[in-house]
């Protein structure tokens, strides 16, 4: 029989505490979590010998990915400046200027990305003179030209679709207060339409860094490439699939915070009809 002055003590409840892991967090958990993973799925007692593989090899397959950043920021300056001039050439009053920046932009816009880059490695010189001064060319550099082609033609294409959004009674508005048409587009069109370019231009550049790897199959020396060197180098097949894995982390922690902004960008500055 119970003590009357006693009473029965219920254990302590953990009330459920809202996750405050954010799916970035998560995702980059989960993408650094999976080489070690899988090593040890393959390869059973040498777990600690995968990790430190990748570790190893992580200093220079780094470097090599700091190379496919800096050619995507390259090719997109290039190209975004090409293709800011291509585009407005596309708006152009001139039927012939039209016509002939619509075929630069519709060849360029569907031409596949590796022919592109074939081509310039292979067609591009070594090295350029001028004024008797020698300037190397190097084969990262001719792959930055390869990629800012498309980027070319897809940023003119993001221009043109940015001007024709524009409202016709701005155009007329403009008029109606004596502006010239250069000052039209600088006072009232331009600044409407960096808006609107925003969002789809950023979504251009995440698709560009994705594409970078490309280079590495015309012999630049980029991240992919240094993933097989050290493939090669260490001659064990159970490091595939952990040594790309962790590549594909680097690639998603880069890019995926660009997509979330551009999302963002797209809802903020939405156009409402």
């Amino acid at each position: 029989m119970a003590h009357p002055r006693l009473r029965p003590v219920t254990p302590p409840t953990l009330a459920a505490s809202p996750s405050l892991i954010s799916p970035l967090k998560l995702g980059a958990l989960l993408l650094l979590a999976a080489p070690v993973v899988l090593g040890r799925a393959e390869a059973g007692p040498a777990a600690i010998s995968i990790l430190g593989a990748l570790v190893q090899w992580a200093p220079l397959i780094f470097r090599g990915f700091l190379l496919n950043l800096l050619v995507s920021v390259l090719a997109m300056a290039i190209g975004t400046a090409l293709g800011i001039g291509l585009g407005l050439l596309a708006s152009s009053l001139l039927a012939p200027v039209r016509a002939a920046a619509w075929l630069v932009t519709q060849f360029f816009r569907n031409a596949p990305w590796l022919v592109l880059l074939f081509y310039c490695m292979f067609l591009l010189p070594f090295e350029l003179h001028f004024f008797g001064l020698t300037l190397p060319l190097p084969d990262w550099s001719k792959a930055t030209i390869g990629l800012a082609l498309p980027v070319m033609a897809n940023v003119a294409e993001i221009v043109r679709g940015a001007v024709q959004s524009i409202d016709y009674g701005q155009w007329e508005a403009a008029k109606a207060l004596s502006l010239t048409r250069m000052q039209t587009w600088r006072l009232v069109i331009l600044p409407q339409c960096v808006k609107r370019m925003l969002p789809p231009w950023m979504s251009l550049y995440a698709v560009l860094t994705m594409a970078t790897p490309l280079i590495s199959i015309v012999g630049v020396q980029d991240a992919m490439a240094m993933v097989r060197a050290a493939l090669t180098s260490d001659g064990r097949p159970e490091l595939l699939i952990p040594i790309y894995v962790m590549l594909l982390g680097w690639f998603f922690l880069y890019c995926y915070p660009i997509a979330r902004w551009t999302q963002a960008l797209e809802r903020r500055y939405a156009v409402l009809t």
